[in-house]
């Protein structure tokens, strides 16, 4: 096996479940048993695990709840218990220790709440601890929920500075077509560049169990090959399925990195809420995308929305083409005062400067 990696392993609630509507300890027993092993090796192991809503309605005896935000809180509250119970059960059995860490999106697009959480996960990490992850479903809102636990993995890898990123699924991977409908569908084995087209081919979640389909995977790993993390998309119910996605020898769809990965300090930018938009020139796009530039005050043509200074906007050229994203050093009121001005302008016009910048490039992402 390859020198020490650190691997999150996402478990979707269809793959803790085998299909059925209640956890399945043997195939737990059987992936705790292969993360062990990972660890054991040399390996870092981080585990985002649905399947707490699923607990609690098994622990219930699957009670006649209504369809309501509050049914689904009650039973997370109950399930998230009685799902940590069972991996600290199950890994104790291998004498691996675990931690619980439960996120929702507002830990992840607020800069301070990013690098606390970060610096957590790196913690447990270094001391051999073996973090489990999952949404705060109990308490989360619409608002501050990320939705699905694919995405949620992607940002954990880029919490985790990961190498790799397995989302565990019901399929073998992506497919040409749908495989339950079209005998003819191809396994998609590498994937250099995520198009429309893929995006088509993503089906929705047909099991009931989970919120999330080949579409949400997608979009994880759009996210994690942007931040340079090797995502695979394989079948939960194979054989040692984590350990041979390792050694390379199970039929899987993987999602090539990027050469460059984003740096560490700018990976909480990708993750980060948008606050608002700015137009910019021709001349500011091309300095951006070919020369490295940070984007000076001159070459906005125009702001959207409003904003304080130290949050994250959108840049785009006058066709609407996005260019990048970053944060801006001054507010959206001070950027419509200095748009199309020379830096040298700057406190003249606003009376303080904040430096000679509207986006420094190194709190700005290409994308």
């Amino acid at each position: 096996m390859s020198q020490s990696q650190t691997i999150v392993v996402k478990l979707g609630t269809s793959v803790l479940t085998a299909g059925t509507k209640q956890i399945n300890r043997a195939r737990l027993v059987d992936l705790v048993r292969q993360c062990a092993f990972l660890q054991q090796a040399g390996h870092h192991v981080v585990i985002v695990t649905s399947g707490a809503i699923a607990a609690g309605r098994e622990h219930l005896n699957y009670p006649d709840l209504p369809s309501t935000t509050a049914s689904k809180q009650l039973l997370a509250a109950v399930g998230q218990s009685r799902l940590i119970q069972l991996w600290e059960q199950l890994f104790s059995i291998f004498n691996c220790h675990i931690g619980q860490m439960l996120l929702t999106r507002a830990d992840m697009e607020d800069k301070e709440r990013f690098l606390n959480a970060r610096d957590t996960l790196h913690a447990l990490i270094e001391n051999r601890i073996i973090p489990i992850i999952n949404e705060n479903d109990a308490v989360v809102t619409a608002e501050i929920k990320v939705g699905d636990n694919d995405n949620l993995s992607a940002l954990v890898a880029m919490l985790a500075n990961a190498d790799k990123l397995l989302l565990l699924t019901d399929q073998a991977g992506l497919f040409t077509a749908d495989p339950r409908k079209n005998p003819d569908a191809t396994l998609i084995e590498t994937v250099d560049e995520i198009t429309d087209e893929l995006r088509l081919l993503a089906g929705d979640s047909v099991s009931g169990l989970g919120t999330g389909g080949m579409s949400t995977k997608l979009q994880a790993a759009d996210v994690a090959t942007r931040a340079g993390i090797e995502v695979v998309i394989a079948a939960g119910a194979e054989q040692n399925v984590i350990l041979k996605l390792m050694d390379g020898t199970l039929r899987s769809t993987r999602f090539t990195p990027q050469i460059t990965p984003i740096e560490n300090r700018k990976r909480w930018i990708f993750g980060a809420p948008i606050a608002g938009k700015l137009v910019v020139d021709a001349g500011a796009a091309n300095a951006l995308l070919s020369k490295g530039s940070s984007l000076l005050p001159k070459g906005i043509l125009s702001v959207f929305s409003d904003f304080t200074r130290g949050e994250v906007v959108l840049v785009e050229d006058e066709t609407g083409k996005l260019l990048a994203r970053g944060v801006t050093r001054y507010n959206s009121d001070a950027l419509r005062l200095i748009l199309g001005k020379h830096s040298n302008d700057i406190l003249s016009v606003l009376g303080y400067v904040d430096g000679t910048v509207a986006i420094h490039r190194d709190e700005l992402i290409l994308t």
